[in-house]
């Protein structure tokens, strides 16, 4: 008998469906990651139970050489997926042209060409490049009128109610 097949003859014989594995690799633009249990390497192995292609996915991304727990799709042994994460590395979320990532660098909201980390750098650009205009000449003794760059605050403000839901 094969070391192939006796491994899989060990998978078969279970007496429940979840087993535990170890994290060989990971490739991220796949979903999916190699792991080990029993000796065997498993490949293609999910990181989501249900792939649907419309760009809408929910990863969560192990440590290479963390523990996982996989289980069957549909008791299907050759459709395999990771049910449960002892170390995650990284997690992104897409939905539609949403997109939420997040790991230990720090974390990416993204809407359609538009970052939360670009509005904030535009925020604080308007707010270093505040002008004034004021009623006297005298710098000093002058009192302000208008906010000369109100424009620029008001296309930040505009962008930050099209990227962020809520009140």
């Amino acid at each position: 008998m094969s070391e192939l097949t006796e491994a899989f003859r060990r998978l078969k014989k279970r007496d429940v469906d979840t087993f535990p594995a170890v994290v060989v690799s990971v490739d991220k633009d796949k979903g999916t990651c190699v792991v080990e249990a029993d000796g065997l390497k498993l490949l293609d192995v999910q990181l989501s139970a249900i792939l649907d292609g419309n760009n809408q996915k929910f990863y969560l991304f192990p440590k290479v050489e963390s523990s996982v727990l996989i289980s069957p799709i549909n008791e299907d042994i050759n459709r395999l997926y990771v049910e449960a994460y002892s170390e995650i590395e990284s997690l992104d979320l897409n939905i539609e042209q949403v997109q939420f990532q997040v790991d230990k660098e720090g974390f990416l909201f993204q809407k359609e060409n538009e970052t939360l980390k670009r509005l904030m750098i535009d925020l604080i650009a308007a707010i270093k490049g505040m002008s004034f205009t004021l009623t006297t000449p005298d710098t000093i003794n002058g009192a302000t009128t208008l906010l000369n760059n109100t424009a620029q605050f008001e296309a930040v403000e505009n962008r930050f109610n099209q990227f962020l839901k809520g009140n």
